[in-house]
């Protein structure tokens, strides 16, 4: 397998549920394509991660960059472990370190939260439906590194 994406959240967080989000219209989307909505608990998904064994594992969740709501960046690791990445079990570095010994290539995507609670905002939602164009595009490489 090339790719697999793993989108993480909580459908009932406001911005924290681009990753469902994005899951789930990249299946209607494409079926064929290889995305696993993990939730808040992408830890439980290791193991199937691994089993399919991808050459490189999108990561994609809200994340708080001091940026405007619905930027989107890749995160670097050595960034990760000062940064508040959304509501999960485990921090999303432990999940990465775990990981990196299995895949070759980790990608961690960003995208600026405004709220928390409720519904998906405006901005992010726009910013979900750009993400999923460029994945489906297989451009990733046009999405900015936080510096």
């Amino acid at each position: 397998m090339d790719t697999l994406i793993v989108c993480i959240g909580n459908r009932d967080g406001g911005d924290d549920a681009i990753g469902p989000y994005i899951a789930e219209k990249m299946k209607i989307l494409s079926p064929d394509d290889m995305v696993l909505d993990c939730g808040i608990l992408p830890e439980n998904y290791t193991a199937e991660v691994k089993q399919k064994k991808p050459k490189t594992l999108v990561l994609i969740d809200a994340a708080e960059m001091n940026l405007p709501a619905g930027e989107i960046r890749i995160i670097p690791k050595g960034k990760l472990g000062a940064m508040h990445i959304s509501t999960h079990g485990i921090p999303l570095l432990v999940f990465i370190q775990y990981l990196e010994k299995e895949i070759d290539r980790i990608i961690f995507i960003g995208v600026q939260s405004e709220t928390m609670n409720g519904s998906m905002s405006k901005p992010v939602k726009k910013s979900a439906d750009h993400l999923i164009d460029l994945l489906k595009k297989k451009k990733i490489n046009q999405i900015k590194t936080l510096q």
